[in-house]
């Protein structure tokens, strides 16, 4: 999936009175956009997930499964791992650890993927 991704700040501004065009040009830079423009944004919940593989198999091997069962997966190690929200791929990145006392992990961002404009309305 090839896909393009535009900044919030090249989004056009509403226009200040209902005669004028639909739409005033978009500000020159982030900054002259007022803060609070994006605050109802800023704040929306999205869900993250990092994908490490997947696999296939019939229901009848799922159903065989239980504690301790190894699944294999479609990706190998030191593969890049996908970085999806909302369901939609953004980025790709390495697994790492973030806290060795409390065993946590994380992922660093290695790529960025981008959309295409034609998956916007989908």
């Amino acid at each position: 999936m090839d896909d393009t991704f535009e900044p919030l700040s090249d989004l056009p501004e509403p226009a200040a009175e209902p005669e004028a065009a639909p739409f005033a040009a978009a500000p020159s830079s982030p900054a002259s956009a007022s803060p609070q423009r994006y605050d109802a944004i800023l704040s929306i919940p999205v869900t993250v997930q990092v994908v490490l593989g997947g696999t296939t198999m019939p229901v009848s091997s799922l159903m065989k499964l239980g504690r301790g069962a190894v699944v294999s997966l479609d990706q190998k190690v030191g593969d890049p791992v996908n970085i999806v929200v909302n369901g939609r791929t953004i980025a790709r990145g390495e697994v790492v650890v973030v806290d060795e006392e409390t065993a946590r992990y994380g992922v660093s961002l290695t790529e960025i993927v981008a959309s295409s404009r034609d998956d916007r309305g989908a």
